[in-house]
């Protein structure tokens, strides 16, 4: 005659293993909408008009850099940075803003300002950790005229800006 096993069902394999696959699923999802329902992300326009608005008046101020014919070399180093102009240099020698944005990461973005020594040549300083894609952007103290570029950082030699 066969014995029969007379264990109770939850001193077996099988059940829990069956009872954990659906229960891990909620306890994923219940994670996924926690983290989907309290982050957001930073790259996504709330008010299209307003940004749209925005980008005609950049272009613009690009078509205002082309019509000055403005060309400069851009160079970084070590947080040192030098603006030598080749065509199109500002007549009123005002200092200039730099701005670096990071392409991905709205928090590591800033801009200085670059001031014009003896040479012509426009120096700024910065701690800032810039190794990596940036959209860079050079303007005057008025926004009368933009020059932009995206460049990857560092590097040696000069970064030609021309609109």
């Amino acid at each position: 005659m066969e014995k029969i096993d007379t264990k109770p069902w939850y001193k077996y394999f099988w059940p829990w293993f069956l009872i954990a696959v659906p229960v891990s699923s909620f306890i994923m999802a219940y994670f996924l909408v926690n983290f989907a329902a309290n982050t957001e992300d930073s790259l996504v326009v709330d008010d299209y008009y307003k940004e749209g608005k925005a980008i005609n008046a950049s272009m613009a101020k690009v078509e205002e850099a082309r019509r000055l014919r403005i060309m400069t070399d851009l160079t970084v180093n070590d947080g040192q940075i030098a603006l030598e102009f080749h065509s199109g240099i500002p007549s009123t020698g005002n200092a200039l803003k730099l701005n670096f944005y990071h392409v991905t990461l709205q928090e590591k973005d800033f801009s200085l300002l670059l001031t014009r020594d003896a040479k012509g040549v426009y120096r700024g300083f910065t701690e800032q950790d810039t190794n990596g894609k940036w959209r860079v952007s050079l303007t005057p103290i008025d926004d009368s005229w933009k020059v932009q570029q995206e460049v990857s950082l560092p590097r040696k030699d000069k970064i030609r800006f021309v609109p």
